[in-house]
């Protein structure tokens, strides 16, 4: 009894290490061989998991263009509320560098909110994986436990399609959420496909709201 006990308890053991071990952020695999220019077009975020913080919460676009020499940048839209009450267009702008060019689906992305109540910053852009034409999903790591795990990450699930996946993908985009220890943890993203006039006011007023708690 006592063996086979002491068995069950390092076979548990076993198990946690190597699930820590998967969760490990540089243990995580990206798309081998990305191509920004395939990837380049206009892409809607169907899943996100967020961040702490901000972050736009649904009708969620961008668009990723490739200058001549060879760089990536994006135009990204969505909604976000403020003051916990107030929901307001947000358009961020982005630019992407490559930090290792033997792994071009590793990214730092500096961004910029388009408003003043907008934050802009640097965050790791990776895609774990992507077909070109159907979806994609991004990760990225703010902060790192001492294990190598994520403290604070976020991910988006993309498509071309603003209505969704077809279900053989949607395997694909589970298992790839499972494997950057994030499955479960997203919520769906709403493509209404439209910016009421009201949040389009809300936008330009709180900007002058912004501007006046600032100045």
């Amino acid at each position: 009894m006592d063996f086979q006990m002491f068995a069950l308890v390092m076979l548990f053991l076993a198990c946690v290490e190597q699930s820590l071990a998967t969760c490990v952020v540089d243990s995580f695999t990206v798309k081998e061989d990305f191509d920004p220019q395939r990837y380049a077009g206009k892409w809607y975020a169907l899943q996100k998991k967020d961040p702490e913080g901000l972050f736009l919460q649904d009708n969620i676009s961008a668009e990723y263009t490739v200058g001549d020499d060879g760089a990536m940048v994006a135009s990204s839209r969505g909604r976000v509320t403020l003051f916990g009450f107030w929901v307001v267009c947000a358009d961020m702008a982005a630019q992407y560098s490559v930090p290792d060019p033997s792994t071009p689906g590793k990214m730092f992305m500096n961004y910029q909110g388009l408003a003043s109540y907008l934050s802009s910053g640097g965050d790791n852009y990776w895609v774990i994986d992507t077909d070109y034409d159907n979806y994609a999903i991004t990760y990225a790591c703010r902060t790192l436990k001492d294990d190598g795990s994520c403290d604070d990450g976020y991910s988006l699930v993309f498509s071309r399609n603003p209505r969704g996946l077809p279900p053989a993908i949607q395997r694909v985009v589970r298992q790839k959420q499972e494997e950057i220890c994030m499955g479960g943890q997203f919520q769906p993203v709403l493509q209404s496909g439209t910016y009421p006039v009201f949040h389009i006011l809300t936008y330009i007023l709180g900007m002058f709201l912004c501007k006046a708690l600032i100045f």
